[in-house]
Parts: structure tokens; sequence; C-alpha cells
């Protein structure tokens, strides 16, 4: 078996157990489920159109089989719904209620809905209705914790079906009745036991066979653990089990007592890896988690992985990479186990490594992309095989597949609160992998909240660099998506803890945005003074190429307040500016706004000659859009000034051009913006 952090085998299992635990019984609970979804509910029954979709609520404990009951009816009516199945887990692995933001996030993204990075809570829901209102859906919302979490995702449409998933009642949703689950009849739950144990011993003692299954309070988690323990002992009677059950202590749940014995019959090793996994985030693990948290290779972690599938304690995740998920009644219960076995420094240095390990594959997963570094190979080089990635296409199809466990691993380490360091490296990778495969615009949503969490580590570090670092990139992300006065409100934020922090960097890249926020909002007199604020602390600097810009923001400060003679002064200071550095294709530009600007002054003779000489220039530069754009210009002018055939000519010469640069092979895209990668560099200073 390979280390390759990418096996392109997929998951090979000794014994697949979900293959022999197919759904079984409840009979009678699909049977009334299925006639709730055809019941007149009080709007019909009143005369009224439902306003919403039915809700059909499925309640029972941790390992009653509730999720798979749920699975088996949609899976029964998915026909009646041709716009397809969405699935939502509203709560976290240790029961924590999911944020509606983010649930509904991940329910548009299936949806290729876009939702904007930052957006709040009202605007995410009305955009899910939005994109449900004309489609028959069906909706599957799993481990709901209360009823407005439920309420929220509620499509607009009665069309739609939501099948949801609690351990109790949702009060405060309308018109549900819940189906509460009991344990399975005995016949099903010794036909489970059948299934994962084999039929001989359940068929020579049948009557142990039905005790088993009583002790077991017919409870499908208790059952299949106990399954999987008679599976691994082929010599072992079912009476022999039974009496290890009614042995054992009477404390918690029968399905904790199930698993304490599965867990005292592992060898030492293996008993250790499965307390770790409750350490899993997201309960989402793969071999490279697991090899950190145990400290072992890849290949042993990945042996004992199939091995607890085998025996129920794990469940196979359908992937084209090895993953597994650790089964939600399951996870409090290994969560005691580790914490009656290890010493809690044992479990911080475990975090710790699990921590490292994904901090180095993602700089491996970012450094793939990079192949015109010679830094960037040497370093791939350098590491470990099990920690490379054979193509940049495996990297990014591992970073997709490991993104709700990466941006879990995220949150977790922040809310820790002990392993800040390891947090803060983890993000700036996760940030400039993310921004290498995906780039800037598409994972802006994921962003956003890495941001965040780097503000809170920066905040309760004291921290002020990374703190002005990430507010900086929250304010471009809030000014991308039309927040303007939120925006302008972090790089205030941000200029006070450059300042504090004494980073020229951060205080200028601040005040510059100030600026540009206040010219979004239309004030240019504070967006000029703002600039202009920007301006000195770069010429201070000495910084010639950023000075020569800002010149040209000011000037544009000025033209939209209508000071031509301003904005002409700071236009013919930016040509200078660019000229002295060099920059063709800038000063180029800059010639063709001053043109611009003369134009708007009335001054067409002095316009058009400003503008042959910008478009002489973008020749220099090769920058053929920009030459064609300007020979449009001067059509333009000269057709003001009463020359149509000049005017023809330069308006031919422009097609021409574009013509030409459209019959050309095509270069790559113009990568997104790299305003995320200080907050990388930031973090991990």
């Amino acid at each position: 078996m390979t280390d390759q952090v990418v096996d392109t085998d997929g998951v090979r299992l000794s014994r697949d157990v979900a293959a022999e635990t197919r759904f079984l019984g409840r009979t009678r609970e699909l049977k009334e489920l299925r006639a709730d979804i055809e019941r007149a509910g009080l709007d019909t029954l009143s005369g009224r159109k439902a306003p919403r979709a039915r809700v059909l609520l499925i309640a029972g404990r941790p390992g009653s089989g509730r999720t798979t009951l749920g699975e088996e009816l949609v899976r029964q009516v998915a026909g009646r719904y041709p716009d397809g199945l969405l699935r939502a887990r509203l709560s976290e692995p240790d029961g924590t209620r999911v944020p509606v933001e983010r649930s509904v996030r991940e329910l548009l993204e299936v949806l290729e809905v876009p939702a904007p990075a930052g957006a709040d809570e009202d605007d995410l829901v009305e955009a899910l209705r939005t994109a449900l209102a004309g489609r028959r859906t069906l909706l599957l919302l799993d481990d709901a914790v209360d009823a407005e979490q439920v309420d929220a995702l509620l499509p607009d449409n009665p069309d739609c079906l939501v099948v949801a998933i609690s351990q109790g009642p949702l009060t405060g949703i309308s018109d549900v009745r819940p189906c509460t689950l009991g344990g399975l009849d005995t016949k099903s739950a010794v036909e489970l036991l059948s299934r994962i144990a084999g039929p001989v011993r359940v068929t020579v003692d049948p009557r142990a066979a039905e005790g088993l299954a009583e002790h077991c309070q017919g409870q499908p988690a208790a059952l299949v653990l106990a399954g999987g323990w008679l599976a691994a002992r082929p010599k072992a009677a079912v009476a022999d089990l039974a009496r290890h059950l009614r042995t054992g202590t009477d404390e918690g749940t029968v399905t904790g007592r199930a698993l304490r014995l599965v867990h005292d019959g592992l060898p030492a090793p293996a008993a250790r890896t499965l307390r770790l996994l409750s350490l899993a985030p997201a309960g989402l693990v793969d071999p490279h988690t697991a090899s950190a948290l145990a400290g072992c290779s890849v290949s042993s972690a990945r042996a004992v992985l199939d091995d607890f599938v085998s025996v129920g304690l794990l469940h196979p995740v359908e992937t084209s990479l090895p993953q597994y998920e650790v089964p939600g009644c399951l996870h409090p219960l290994l969560e005691g186990l580790a914490e009656a076995h290890e010493r809690p420094g044992e479990l911080q240095l475990a975090r710790a490594r699990m921590l490292e390990r994904t901090v180095r594959l993602l700089q491996s997963c970012r450094a793939i992309t990079e192949t015109d570094s010679l830094r960037a190979r040497e370093k791939l080089l350098g590491m470990p095989r099990s920690l490379r990635f054979a193509s940049p296409r495996d990297a990014a199809d591992w970073l997709r597949l490991r993104r709700p466990a990466l941006l879990a691993s995220a949150r977790l380490a922040v809310a820790d609160g002990t392993l800040d360091t390891l947090a803060r490296r983890l993000m700036a990778q996760l940030v400039r992998a993310m921004v290498a495969h995906f780039g800037t615009r598409a994972a802006a949503g994921d962003l956003y909240g890495i941001h965040h969490l780097v503000l809170d580590v920066a905040e309760r570090r004291g921290l002020p660099r990374e703190q002005a670092a990430a507010l900086l990139n929250l304010g471009d992300l809030d000014a991308r998506t039309g927040r303007t006065a939120e925006a302008l409100a972090r790089y205030r934020a941000a200029l006070d803890a450059g300042r504090a922090a004494n980073d020229p960097y951060a205080t200028g890249r601040a005040t510059e945005s100030v600026g540009g926020a206040h010219l979004e909002l239309g004030d240019f007199d504070r967006a000029a003074d703002w600039f202009g604020r920007a301006l000195a602390e770069r010429l201070a600097q000495g910084e010639r190429a950023d000075a020569a810009r800002l010149y040209g923001r000011i000037a544009a400060a000025h033209t939209y307040a209508g000071r031509y003679g301003e904005a002409l002064r700071n236009w013919r200071a930016a040509v200078a500016g660019h000229r002295k550095n060099g920059d063709l294709a800038a000063q180029a530009r800059a010639l063709s706004e001053l043109a611009r600007v003369q134009e708007y002054a009335g001054r067409p003779e002095d316009s058009l000659r400003t503008c042959r000489e910008a478009a002489e220039w973008a020749r220099r530069a090769e920058d053929t859009r920009l030459q064609a754009a300007l020979h449009l210009r001067l059509a333009d002018t000269f057709g003001h000034l009463g020359d149509p055939a000049s005017a023809a000519l330069h308006r031919s010469s422009a097609e021409r051009m574009l013509e030409e640069e459209a019959q050309e092979p095509g270069t790559d895209p113009e990568r997104e913006g790299g305003t995320c990668e200080t907050g990388g560099s930031v973090a991990e200073g």
C-alpha cells in the first residue's frame, strides 16, 4: 500500500458494513411519513394555498437509525422531485449548532448560486428561497438543533419537501407531526445482526440472538457494533457477547456499552487511534489525519481505518480519495473514551501533530502550482513523498474534497486558543492554497470566514500587524461586494492597527483604501485628501511606482468633482512618474486619462495631441487593447472636430487591432487579486 497522498484507487474495504446493513424494518414509520406528504395541511383545510414547503420530522436519539430512515425516505420519493436533493448537516459532531449562514452558503454552492462574501444571514436566506422558488427540490436537514435553523432553510414553495431530522420536536414550525423512533422490531434487529456477524451463529442460537437484540433495545448503532464484535471473533457465540454486555457496567447508553466492549477488544495501538478520532475536524478522517493523530505511517493508518469500517466504527465516504466519517452517535462516546484514557497533554500533542501535518499538506498543495518557481520546486522535492501531490489537478481535487475538514480545522484551532501559532500558520497556508487553486473571487466566501478567524486570534494575542492585515482583507472583500460603508470602517480600524504596529505597508495601504472607499461613496474631497496622505507617505519612503499611481488616483477624484485643473496637474505628475520608472504601459494609460480630462475641460486639440502620444506609448508597450481604445477615442474626437475621414481611419485601425488580437492563441487569464496574500504573509510573520 502506497503512502502517496493521492490514491486514485479510492477506498478499498475488507468488509463494507454499509453495504451489509441495507435498510431494515421501519415499515410503519415509512408508511406514515409518505402518507404525511399527501396529508392536507392546515392552510389547505382553511381554503388557502400552502405558502411553504411541507416539513416531515423524524425524531429520535442518536443511534436510533433516524438518519438512515431519512435517507431511505428521500430515496423512495426522490422521483417526485426532479430538481434534485439538497443535504445539510445542522450540527457539528460534538453537537454544536451550525450557524444558519454557513448552512445556507453550502446549499447555495451546490445550487451554483453566487453568495457574496460577508453577506448577512437575511440576504443569504432570501437568495436561497429565490433559488428554490421555481424548483421541485427535496431537502434533507440532518441533526437539526432547533426550529430556527429549519425555519430559515424552508423554501417559500409548496412544491418542495423538507425532511428534518432531530432529537426531539421542533416547536415553532407549524403543521409538523414528528415521527418518533424507538428501537427496531425484534425480527429486523436479529436480521441486522445476522447480516453483519454472519447467519450461522444467529441460526444456531436464535433465542440468544433475540435476547441480544432486546438487550440492545433494538438500537441500530448498538446492533451494528455488536455484530462487528462478533464478526471479528468467528469462534465467539452470540451468547458470549450477550453475557459480556450484561456483566459490564450499566452506566451510559447501550450503544456506549457496546462501543466500550469493541474498544477494549482492540489492540492497544488501534484502540488509541480510535479514541483520537474524536479530534478529527468535522468528523471527517483520511489516512493523513489518522496518521498524524496516532503518530504512525500513512499506510498503517489506512489499514486501521479500513478495519474500523469492517466493524462499524466508521462510515466510508464515497469519493475518489480515501475518506471516512465518524458516525455522529459515536463522536461524544469517543470523546469520553479519549478523556478517560489520554492525558490532556497527549491530546494536545495529537492536535498539534494533526495541525502541523495539515499545514505541510497545504504548503505542498500550493507549491505544486508554482511550476515556474525554482524555490517552490526545491521546497516540494524536499518534502517526504507522502506529502507530495502527483499533479496540480490532484492537489486541487484534494483541496476541494477536504475543504469542509480544513475549514473546520481552522475554526477548532482558533476556538482551542492554546495552539494559536499553529492556527495562524494553518490559516495562512489555507488562504494561499485556495487562492492558488480557486482564485480570490471563487473562494471569497471561505476567505471571509478565515480572515475573521485571523482577526480573532490577532485581537486575542495582541498582534496589531496581523490585525491590520485581516482588517484590510475583510475590507477588500466588503468593498468588492458593494458594502462600502462596512469596508470604510474596516480600513479605518486597519489604519489604527497599522500605526500601533508601526507597519508602514499596512498604514499606507489602509490610508489609500480609506480614500478609495470615500471615492466609491461619492465624497470626492475626502477621497482626494486621503489619497494625498497616502502619497506623502509613499514619497517619504521613496516608493516611486506607488507614488505615480497615487497621483492618478488623486486626479481621478478631482475629475469626478469637476476640478479639471487639479486633475490635469496630477495626471501630468502621474505621467512623469511612470516615465521615470520606465513603466511604458502605465505611462500610456495615464496619458489616456489625461486626454480624457482635456476633452472634458473643452480642449479638444490638446486632447487629440495627448491621445496620439498615448497611442504611441501603448504601441511601444505592446498593449493592443489600449491602442485600440485610444484609436476609438481619436475617432470620436475627429468626429467632434468635423473630420469624418480621419475618424473612419482610426475606427478602422481599432477594429483591425481587436480582430487580430482575437485571432491570436489564447493566453492565460489574469490571475485574480492578491489582496488575501497580504493576510497570509502577515499571519505567518
